[in-house]
C-alpha cells in the first residue's frame, strides 16, 4: 500500500520541492479507485474489490524479485484502459497525481500497441492520452500551479512493431509526444533488434531514452547507446556492473570505471534511476536485496548523471517524494543533494534547450525558497 506518510529534510516538506520526473509509466500508475470503475464497466474480475486492497494486491504481487513477475501485473492496468474514455480518464488523473507530487515537468511513458484490443487505432489512442493530459494540465494550472507534461511513445522490445510506433511518435512530435523508448522483458531482447526504428528517429533528429540495465546488463547498456543513440538510459544501474572498487591495504579506496561507464559519464547521459522498483525488479540484486546496497549513491559520488524516479507509482505503492525521503533516510542526502538530482533530470529533459534553462530556472527557484 502507498505509503502516506510524508517525508522531510530538516523541517522541510519534501513533498514541497519542485521536481522533475523523466521515468514515470502510465499504465502503471493507475489510481486503484480507477481501475475499479473501469473494470466494472467491462465485467472485468479484479483480485480485490475496494481500493486499498487493489493498491497491497499490486505491492504484494511486484516485490517478486524479477522483471518477469513484475510485469505480468500490467495485464490488469492495460485491460482497462482500451477505450478513449478510459484512456483520457487515467492520463487526467495521472497529471493531477503528478502535480500532488510537486512535479512541475513530467515525461509519461506508454506503449500504444497494447491498448488496441477494443477497436482503436494507434492515432487514437495517442490523441485519447494526448487529450486527458492536456485536461489535467488545464485543471492544475486553474488551480494556481504549474506543471508541464509529455509522452514518450514505447514499443514493446519483443514484438515487432517498433518502426511502426517510431513512425507514430514523429507523426505527434508537434501533438505532445516528445520522444520515444523501448521496454518490456528486457533480458535476450537487446535494442540492436529495432535498429531500423533507431535509424529512423535518428534520421528524424527525435529523441530516445532506452529501458537497459535493468533486467540485464552491460551488453544491452551498450545496444541502447550504439544502436538506439540514447541520449538516456531507463534504469541503467547495471552500469554500475563496470565500475571496480578495491581497497589497498593502507586502506585507501581506488575506483575504476571502465570504457562504457566513462563514455556515459563523460557524456552526461543521464541514468533514470528508480530504487524502489529496482528493489523490487532484483536489478541490484549483485549488490545486495536492500536499499542500502543499491549503487545509486556510488554512481552520486562519481558524479554520473543520475535522476529519480518512481517507474511505477501503483506497482510499487510510491511516489516521487517518498523515493526523495527513501534515499534521504538511507544515503545521508540534504537539500543540495537533492536539488541536483532533480537538475540532472532537468539536463535531460526532452525540450528545447530554452525551455529547459526555464525548467532550472524553476527548480532553483523553488528550493531557494524552500531554504528560506
Amino acid at each position: 500500500m502507498t505509503n502516506t506518510t510524508i517525508p522531510s529534510l530538516d523541517g522541510v516538506d519534501l513533498a514541497r520541492l519542485p521536481k522533475v520526473s523523466l521515468h514515470d509509466h502510465l499504465d502503471g500508475g493507475l489510481r486503484p479507485q480507477t481501475i475499479i470503475d473501469l473494470a466494472r464497466e467491462i465485467d472485468l474480475e479484479l483480485p480485490a474489490d475496494n481500493a486499498d486492497d487493489l493498491a497491497q494486491w499490486f505491492l504484494d504481487q511486484c516485490n517478486a524479485g524479477n522483471l518477469v513477475d513484475y510485469l505480468k501485473t500490467f495485464d490488469l492496468s492495460t485491460a482497462v484502459m482500451q477505450t478513449e474514455a478510459g484512456l483520457r480518464r487515467v492520463a487526467h488523473e495521472f497529471v493531477l497525481d503528478l502535480a500532488a507530487d510537486g512535479v512541475i515537468y513530467g515525461e509519461i511513458r506508454w506503449a500504444p500497441e497494447q491498448h488496441l484490443t477494443r477497436g482503436l487505432t494507434l492515432d487514437q489512442v495517442v490523441e485519447a492520452v494526448q487529450a486527458g493530459l492536456e485536461d489535467g494540465v488545464t485543471e492544475v494550472r486553474e488551480s494556481g500551479r504549474e506543471i508541464e507534461v509529455g509522452q514518450l511513445i514505447t514499443a514493446m522490445r519483443h514484438a515487432d512493431r517498433a518502426l511502426e510506433i517510431a513512425e507514430l511518435a514523429v507523426r505527434h512530435r508537434d501533438r505532445g509526444v516528445s520522444g520515444f523508448d523501448i521496454a518490456g522483458a528486457e533480458d535476450g531482447f537487446l535494442p540492436s533488434r529495432h535498429r531500423a526504428a533507431f535509424d529512423y528517429l535518428a534520421a528524424n533528429f527525435f529523441p530516445v531514452t532506452v529501458h537497459a540495465g535493468e533486467a540485464a546488463g552491460l551488453e544491452s547498456i551498450t545496444s541502447a547507446i550504439i544502436d538506439g543513440r540514447a541520449l538516456r538510459l531507463g534504469h541503467g544501474v547495471r552500469l554500475a556492473e563496470d565500475v571496480t572498487v578495491e581497497r589497498s591495504d593502507d586502506d585507501e579506496v581506488y575506483v575504476n570505471i571502465g570504457r562504457l561507464s566513462e563514455w556515459v559519464k563523460d557524456r552526461e547521459i543521464v541514468l533514470e534511476l528508480s530504487p524502489s522498483s529496482n528493489l523490487q525488479t532484483g536489478a541490484i540484486a549483485a549488490w545486495g536485496e536492500d536499499l542500502a546496497d543499491h549503487p545509486f549513491d556510488m554512481l552520486h559520488q562519481l558524479g554520473f548523471r543520475v535522476s529519480v524516479n518512481v517507474d511505477n507509482r501503483t506497482m510499487s505503492g510510491t511516489s516521487l517524494t517518498r523515493e526523495l525521503g527513501l534515499l534521504v533516510e538511507t544515503f545521508g542526502y540534504d537539500l543540495d543533494d537533492l536539488e541536483t538530482f532533480q537538475l540532472n533530470a532537468a539536463a535531460g529533459a526532452f525540450l528545447p534547450l530554452e525551455d529547459r534553462e526555464y525548467l532550472v530556472e524553476q527548480i532553483q527557484a523553488g528550493f531557494d525558497a524552500v531554504r528560506g
